[in-house]
């Protein structure tokens, strides 16, 4: 199943932005969707940074406003982001999610939801030719602020044939 379409989570957009890789976002999929409590846990703390700025100027990025929490997921006590995120992939079938939460990610596994995280988008747009370099968007990734062991970089790059 090829993803088209994301409701996308605030760690992965955080990431993405601080690293200089949002693009990859508009390059990879048709429709891209942002919950208001992600952008809220966003802009939370008052300040505008990089993230925030490029999240409500970019046009192919859609906010939308109260998406209702499916009971099943508030009963997993995520963040308002993540619970978000996961009741409306579970509303709307044809949109994975885009969480890099372990808790988050167990949740989707539950209600039978299709999910990636920030890693995923990496190899996604790899596969899909839109960079040509798994390890050069991890250490992007990394020097953001990312933690992601060496370890665990050189078995994604192995897993992308970048051995």
């Amino acid at each position: 199943m090829r993803i088209e379409h994301v409701v996308v989570n605030a760690s992965p957009l955080i990431c993405l932005f601080a690293s200089g890789l949002s693009d990859l976002l508009p390059a990879l999929f048709t429709e891209i969707i942002v919950p208001d409590s992600v952008c809220k846990e966003i802009t939370d703390k008052g300040k505008i940074d990089a993230a925030s700025r490029t999240l409500f100027s970019n046009k192919r990025i859609k906010q939308i406003n109260n998406v209702i929490i499916h009971p099943t997921v508030a009963s997993w006590d995520l963040g308002r982001g993540e619970s978000a995120v996961l009741s409306y992939a579970l509303q709307n079938p044809k949109f994975w999610a885009v969480v890099d939460d372990r808790e988050a990610r167990r949740c989707a596994i539950s209600l039978g939801c299709y999910y990636t995280g920030t890693v995923g988008i990496i190899l996604l747009a790899k596969r899909r030719g839109v960079i040509s370099s798994v390890r050069e968007s991890l250490e992007k990734l990394q020097n953001a602020g990312l933690w992601l062991s060496d370890s665990f970089i050189e078995n994604v790059c192995r897993k992308a044939n970048e051995g």
